[in-house]
């Protein structure tokens, strides 16, 4: 793999990294509620579940999906399902804004566990992994290398985007401090969580 090719899948990546999803949103969401170091477990707990899908990718499990409707339909159903499901409890969450008492309210291995759950039950993005990697990848030289390359590459710039989601959010929060402020705030990313969640039910395979 040429340092030009590499520049490249980098563009790539980081313009598809900065595209608004599921993690983005639970990243800010994180950032709100928790604050800046708060929403750390968040960010770590997307990692581990991009790198699993990675993973699954390196080892062909992305191609199984993307041609299987049965694997891609139940992932699918189970990622939308969850979404909702956070969407709802974001919707419905408590109107004041005070993060010393709300930090308590999920610890920081909850937040990593469902940062996991968020990205491991998105099919679009082991599907698009799938996708994405084959371009970039040259038969002709030696394969776990550049999987690896590419992998970490993709993991180092979700790393950055989702701390500037997160510094971000967590400088919004700082004008938040009336509860009907943050009622709506919450039904906002209530909204966007059950959007996505919605989005996702009728997302189709790449190649159908």
């Amino acid at each position: 793999m040429t340092i030009e090719w590499w520049l490249t899948y980098l563009v790539t990546t980081i313009i598809l990294s900065l595209s608004p999803g599921s993690g983005a949103i639970n990243t800010m969401s994180s950032g709100i509620t928790y604050g800046f170091r708060g929403a750390i477990p968040a960010i770590a707990g997307l990692q581990i579940g991009l790198a699993a899908h990675i993973v699954l990718v390196g080892i062909g499990l992305g191609t199984l999906l993307a041609q299987s409707a049965i694997a891609f339909e139940v992932l699918k159903w189970l990622g939308a399902s969850y979404l909702i499901w956070l969407g709802i409890q974001q919707w419905r969450a408590a109107g004041a804004l005070d993060l010393n008492a709300v930090s308590k309210s999920l610890p920081k291995s909850g937040r990593f566990k469902r940062a996991i759950l968020v990205n491991l039950t998105n099919p679009k993005s082991i599907v698009f992994l799938a996708a994405l990697f084959p371009p970039f990848i040259m038969p002709d030289q030696p394969l776990m290398a550049q999987y690896l390359i590419l992998g970490t590459t993709s993991i180092i710039v979700d790393i950055f985007v989702m701390t500037g989601y997160a510094a971000l959010a967590s400088r919004v929060a700082k004008w938040i401090r009336e509860p009907h402020q943050m009622r709506l705030l919450n039904r906002i990313l209530g909204s966007l969580f059950i959007l996505v969640g919605t989005l996702l039910l009728f997302a189709r395979r790449a190649n159908a």
